[in-house]
């Protein structure tokens, strides 16, 4: 069966039993969500490695944080609401203060949990890790990076927070596509602005580049699959390059991908910029399509948006030619 025919959650459980295969100190550490992560091929190949604590994030975390501090290298799993702002302490002291190996995968980010409603969706949870020092954030796009990135999150040497979407996703790279750690993926070149996207957004920033194109405007496309910590050099190239950015991410649009994007502008070569995600709401029941309509995360949203960088852009140049 070929990669991307593969839904994520399939793909990552079947990396994380190669790797076991090759590295005994991974386990993994579940909270009553195996059949949902279908990481029950693991438990079958591994039960010794194995550890269910029922529905109990908070001690999930816990004891993944013991398994650590014995040389073990714990995967967690929980929906990303349940993954995060629920045992937020516990990540925070038992595992990042402590300094220990952890690894935590959220599944169904944002309005990928679409019909579990509100309760289950997270808006927050990249703000959340976020703030917690040495951190790494990663959100791959497809089959074939999350493949790629496995390997290099096992080798870390320290907590990881995956943010996965569980079912079938886009195909963005094939077999030639070489990852790289913690750096963006130039996914189309441009140079009158540049959308910066990540996870479920990259297909819509995608779309709307092509939607721009046929109206003469050429944008450039950044995948960001780190959020934490973000290729500032990617995004300063970027500035420098097109004079204007937007960013697209299924996160509220406060401290996610927008914010980390608007802080390295702003400390280094600032140009208008727009962000595109939930402006502020909580989460409800819908099916993906609806709610990105609802809440303004469509292709053409981010194409909307460009073209108001754009004029503040141009405003922007037209105001420096008078002065000078």
């Amino acid at each position: 069966m070929s990669l991307e025919s593969r839904e994520m959650r399939e793909v990552y459980t079947e990396q994380l039993m190669d790797l076991a295969e090759k590295d005994e100190r991974i386990v993994l550490v579940e909270a009553d969500l195996m059949r949902a992560a279908k990481s029950l091929t693991f438990q079958e190949r591994f039960p010794e490695r194995t550890v269910d604590v029922g529905v109990a994030e908070a001690n999930m975390v816990g004891v993944a944080a013991g398994l650590s501090a014995f040389g073990k290298i714990p995967f967690t799993h929980s929906f990303t609401s349940f993954a995060t702002r629920r045992c937020f302490d516990q990540i925070t002291i038992s595992v990042a203060y402590a300094g220990l190996n952890v690894k935590i995968m959220g599944s169904d980010p944002g309005v990928a949990a679409e019909l579990n409603g509100g309760t289950h969706m997270s808006f927050e949870d990249v703000g959340i890790m976020r703030n917690i020092p040495d951190m790494v954030i990663f959100e791959p796009v497809d089959n074939e990076q999350l493949t790629q990135a496995m390997p290099y999150i096992v080798k870390h040497i320290g907590p990881v927070y995956i943010r996965l979407f569980r079912k079938k996703t886009e195909k963005i790279f094939d077999e030639g596509y070489t990852f790289n750690w913690c750096k963006a993926d130039t996914l189309q070149e441009g140079s009158d602005a540049t959308i910066i996207a990540t996870g479920l957004m990259v297909k819509n920033a995608l779309l709307a580049a092509k939607n721009l194109e046929a109206e003469g405007i050429r944008v450039r496309v950044l995948n960001i699959h780190t959020v934490k910590p973000i290729d500032q050099h990617a995004i300063i190239k970027a500035a420098e390059e097109t004079g204007a950015i937007v960013t697209a991410e299924n996160h509220n649009i406060i401290n996610g991908l927008g914010s980390a994007v608007a802080e390295v502008l702003i400390e280094n070569h600032p140009v208008p910029m727009k962000r595109i995600g939930v402006r502020d709401h909580f989460g409800e029941v819908g099916k993906m399509d609806f709610l990105m309509e609802k809440y303004q995360m469509t292709p053409e949203a981010i194409a909307e948006a460009v073209k108001d960088v754009l004029q503040m852009k141009h405003k922007y140049q037209q105001t420096r030619r008078h002065i000078s």
